[in-house]
């Protein structure tokens, strides 16, 4: 799975540079991981603005501007939470593209309604914006593989589309 990040980081920055374009990532679930993957390039700060890892719920209202109403009304692992990330996350950068991802890695925390797997991920631009909701298996690493996969392809497809 690591070469698949790597890959598909490396395609992601050969795209931002051509385009002149940077990126930011808000994370919950990876705790860093997909900013990680991206400075593991060298020359990754000529397209990789910044990254949030905003994990509790206060971090992602202070750093990210989620309104503590919608974390209340919704639940940090929800469409509303990861797309009020990403745009946060835009607001409070200079970066042309941001991808949000929360969810629930495990082994615990999971329940009926949000099971363990459970993740959203909402990739945008100043004039797009997109969140899917995804459900992984395998165990905590696997999961968050998984999910900085999603949404790397998830930014590579919002590109695609401009």
């Amino acid at each position: 799975m690591a070469e698949s990040i790597s890959s598909l980081s490396e395609s992601l920055a050969d795209r931002l540079l051509a385009a002149g374009a940077r990126v930011c990532a808000a994370e919950s679930c990876t705790g860093g991981l997909i900013a990680k993957s991206f400075t593991d390039l060298a020359g990754s700060s000529d397209w990789f603005e910044r990254g949030f890892v905003s994990y509790s719920n206060q971090a992602k209202h202070d750093m990210l501007g989620v309104p503590a109403a919608v974390i209340a009304e919704y639940g940090a692992v929800s469409e509303a939470v990861a797309s009020a990330m990403a745009s946060g996350a835009l607001r409070h950068s200079a970066a042309n593209y941001a991808l949000a991802v929360t969810g629930i890695a495990g082994p615990g925390g999971g329940s009926d309604d949000k099971p363990v797997g459970t993740v959203w991920i909402a990739v945008a631009s100043a004039g797009q914006q997109c969140a899917r909701h995804f459900r992984f298996d395998g165990d905590r690493a696997a999961v968050r593989e998984a999910t900085c996969v999603a949404a790397i392809e998830m930014l590579l497809e919002l590109l695609d589309a401009e």
